[in-house]
């Protein structure tokens, strides 16, 4: 197969074409203005299309100068001289942009409920929790990881990697979503109990 316009720069005139009948079956859809489909025919050959050899050599370089033309970076990096932040500071009464006032904003408020703020937690010593953690399991053998993170006050990550170590998560049953003591750790406090 060749191209019929000759100014094409370094895209190859000539190609070969190779055809196969053994593919996935594919039909062609059309539809019209009223949203009806209607099936318009089956594709029974499917050809691929690559550069003739003799091509090769100017289809190599469209494909150098296309990867050189995306490499030019077209950002560029402009360092602001004593602005102190002032362009990138929000102005009153304005959020991502839209007007506090417009109604769009006042929608998205009403939709995402208010949470609270999460307060930087600092971690107590891994120990100490464990200890801690256990007393609370103590209390009540299943807990959610919520209720774990408002009663310690630790991060959530933290406690997760704490409770993956001492703890079993529940996913189905009537505990689903709650932690509990492995059964190992629920005979070593039972032991002490008994003592």
């Amino acid at each position: 197969m060749e191209l019929a316009q000759p100014n094409t720069g370094n895209t190859p005139k000539s190609y070969s074409l190779n055809m196969f009948q053994d593919f996935v079956p594919m039909c062609v859809f059309s539809e019209s203005n009223q949203g009806k489909l209607s099936c318009e025919g089956k594709v029974e050959h499917k050809f691929d299309m690559e550069p003739h050899s003799d091509n090769l050599v100017n289809y190599g370089k469209l494909c150098r100068e296309r990867t050189q033309k995306y490499m030019v970076k077209s950002r560029q990096v402009q360092v602001l001289d004593n602005d102190h932040g002032m362009s990138m500071r929000p102005m009153p009464g304005m959020v991502g942009l839209i007007p506090s006032g417009s109604k769009a904003f006042q929608e998205k408020k009403k939709q995402t409920p208010t949470k609270p703020s999460d307060v930087k937690r600092t971690r107590r010593d891994r120990t100490e929790m464990e200890n801690i953690i256990f007393k609370l399991f103590e209390r009540q053998p299943n807990w959610a990881l919520k209720a774990l993170v408002q009663e310690t006050d630790q991060p959530e990550q933290f406690l997760k990697e704490i409770l993956n170590d001492l703890c079993v998560y529940n996913k189905r049953g009537p505990n689903q979503g709650t932690h509990e003591l492995k059964p190992e750790y629920k005979k070593s406090t039972g032991d002490i109990d008994a003592a």
